[in-house]
């Protein structure tokens, strides 16, 4: 027996078994509402599938953020940790895990993501200023946006084809890199790889890309920024489709991908497991820079606006996203989903990537035009048919231009999170014959129109109502072909 993402196994039958490398000791029970009153429930929230209440909801796919399975180390090392406002032994332990996992000598801990990217807008964008990344995330582009810098989007052309299966679609374009470097020189506060890319549909950057704009960063002096939220899930893919990394453990995978970057930050929400964040690097400059912000934002340096109880499950967090064994069984049920709905024919992102499984809305709902939000209408109508909470990531999720004019999203993609060491087979098997039962009856969708609109940011708190009520004729058919569950 060994282990390589998962525990792999020879099968007596021929072939490998994958096997978790965990077990189950504290479930949660959750229920599924009826159709009708899924229906009264997705109404109520405005068909914004955030605004839904927990309990109305069968399974929670809204996001990976926050809502990962803690393990047994990092609940034990909360009851233990050291509650001081500063220097407590928690923190140091943090520094430490970062040292061994990122190799970074300078740690700053945020409240979250978005907390870092504040902070990076505040010390490096100045008016006028660009931030060249291969696809943004909706936070990291309204920090940018709000401290008067640009985000500048470079893509490979294959992330943009939702049926292709390119295996690296969160790499960046290197010939338009150095092309924007070299014509916009002055301007670039840094580059910017998120890696998995999230809006992408959760698609991996390869060690090669990275390693290629590390070198046009030095070529022309610009920082290198590395956003890790998600670098478990990209150092499997590594692993699993780069030839070169086979035989690399995902600490070693990840230890070389960060040490590319001038600057790692991260919402710990995500692969550490933990309510929080970080930012760390080995230039001095930068963390002085930083760290004298901390205090204004977030809190003294060695809290950083976290529970020192976080801090302590952070670094155990840390270290466990780096585990072959505990890494990986979420991407499994992904990569089952994703192809049992390729079989029936029904538009989904391609290869299946990190994050969750991500529906094409513009293939899936073709009769609908895009000012009437077919990634939005579909979120909604997959709540319907299922319980189950997903996320609009398209035009929804962009905000409008300052003459008022609708921006549409490259893609119209329904993001349907797998929250790390959560969900089961079962519940990916259910996941699936709900979408095929959509899928044969989408038809009956037929968009959405604003209610309420608020001006940046509007997916979280905007407000739709169904054109028609078309979520009644859904309903009715759900109830006479399925019963009303």
């Amino acid at each position: 027996m060994r282990c390589e993402m998962l525990i792999v196994v020879r099968s007596s039958r021929g072939g490998t078994l994958r096997v978790e490398g965990f077990r189950v000791r504290v479930v949660e029970k959750i229920s599924l509402p009826s159709v009708w009153a899924r229906l009264k429930a997705i109404r109520d929230s405005g068909w914004n599938t955030f605004l839904l209440k927990a309990d109305d909801v069968f399974l929670d796919m809204l996001t990976d953020s926050g809502v990962n399975a803690m393990s047994d180390r990092q609940l034990a090392s909360m009851i233990t940790a050291q509650d001081a406002y500063a220097g407590s032994r928690s923190y140091y332990e943090l520094v430490e895990a970062v040292r061994d996992v990122f190799g970074m000598e300078y740690v700053l801990p945020v409240h979250q993501g978005r907390a870092a990217e504040h902070l990076l807008a505040k010390v490096f964008i100045k008016p006028g200023m660009v931030v060249v990344t291969n696809y943004h995330f909706t936070t990291s582009k309204a920090h940018v946006e709000l401290a008067g810098g640009e985000m500048v989007e470079i893509p490979v052309p294959e992330a943009l084809d939702t049926s292709s299966d390119y295996p690296f679609k969160g790499n960046m374009d290197i010939g338009k890199l150095e092309e924007l470097l070299l014509r916009m020189r002055g301007r670039v506060a840094y580059v910017r790889v998120e890696a998995v890319a999230n809006l992408l549909g959760g698609q991996p950057v390869s060690m090669r890309n990275i390693r290629m704009v590390r070198e046009l960063c030095d070529k022309y002096g610009i920082p290198l920024v590395l956003d890790a939220s998600m670098i478990d899930w990209n150092a499997y893919f590594v692993k699993e489709r780069e030839p070169d990394y086979a035989s690399r453990s995902l600490a070693e995978i990840v230890r070389e991908m960060a040490g590319y970057a001038d600057i790692v930050y991260m919402s710990a929400r995500k692969a550490p497991a933990v309510r929080g964040g970080l930012i760390a690097t080995n230039n001095r400059e930068y963390y002085e820079k930083l760290v004298v912000l901390l205090p204004v934002y977030e809190g003294f340096p060695s809290y950083g606006g976290m529970s020192v109880k976080e801090l302590a499950a952070m670094a155990v967090g840390l270290r466990e996203m780096v585990d072959d064994s505990l890494v990986g069984s979420e991407l499994e049920l992904i990569k089952y989903v994703v192809e049992e709905l390729d079989k029936s024919k029904v538009p989904v992102v391609k290869p299946a990537g990190g994050l969750g499984v991500h529906l094409d809305a513009l293939r899936f709902l073709e009769h609908l035009p895009r000012n009437l939000y077919p990634a939005a209408s579909l979120a909604g109508a997959l709540y319907l048919v299922s319980g189950v909470r997903a996320m609009e990531r398209g035009t929804m999720s962009m905000d409008r231009a300052k003459d008022g004019r609708e921006v549409y999203a490259d893609l119209e993609l329904v993001r349907i999170a797998f929250p790390r060491r959560t969900y089961t087979r079962s519940h990916a098997e259910y996941l699936v014959d709900r979408i095929l039962w959509l899928y044969e009856n989408r038809d009956a969708v037929k968009g959405l129109k604003w209610v309420y609109e608020p001006p940046v940011l509007r997916f979280f708190l905007g407000r739709l109502e169904d054109i028609n009520r078309w979520g009644d004729e859904i309903a009715r058919r759900y109830a006479e072909q399925l019963g009303e569950y």
